[in-house]
């Protein structure tokens, strides 16, 4: 598996994407050629990450785009070579299980959502009712001034220290 060249190659499926979502094409499944699909399953992502950028960009004007995306995806793709060892975890967060969308903790609303999240992100465990960086998410990283891709790196450093992540994040956010 080629590593220097995943920015331009994912850079060109994203492209593609976002052109495959406006003239029409729904769905993950069959959102990709199988070249695609194993490219992305390569390196830790799947159609179904693509096309919820693609859904994304086309609905609310070209956010998150392709530099968060990218951002975000190199946090992902390290995680998966690095710490997995380039095998998929096989697990799925079950989102009903997953905080509300109006809890908050030591006051910030959303971070209680958003952590979950970021790690089953990082784990490649996603269901397809989830989007790492969607509206919701992107709200709150424009509140906290985080980059998405910075919030993933600091869930992956702090693991399950939820305490060490929330003060990083009052710090952040008292300093906006």
């Amino acid at each position: 598996m080629p590593h220097y060249d995943f920015a331009p190659r994912f850079h060109a499926l994203y492209d593609a994407a976002v052109a495959r979502h406006a003239a029409g094409h729904r769905g993950a499944d069959m959102f990709c050629t199988a070249e695609e699909k194993a490219f992305l399953a390569a390196n830790g992502l799947s159609a179904q990450n693509l096309y919820d950028y693609a859904e994304d960009h086309n609905g609310y004007g070209g956010e998150p785009g392709f530099e968060q995306a990218l951002g975000i995806e190199l946090v992902r793709r390290d995680y998966f070579l690095n710490v997995q060892g380039g095998r998929p975890s096989g697990g799925v967060l079950d989102d009903t299980t997953m905080p509300a969308k109006t809890e908050a903790i030591r006051g910030i609303a959303w971070l209680p959502r958003l952590l979950p999240k970021a790690r089953a992100k990082l784990r490649g465990e996603l269901p397809p009712s989830l989007m790492y960086s969607c509206g919701g998410d992107r709200r709150f990283f424009k509140a906290h001034d985080i980059l998405p891709a910075e919030f993933l790196s600091l869930v992956w450093r702090h693991g399950d220290n939820d305490d060490a992540i929330i003060d990083w994040v009052a710090r952040r956010s008292a300093s906006t």
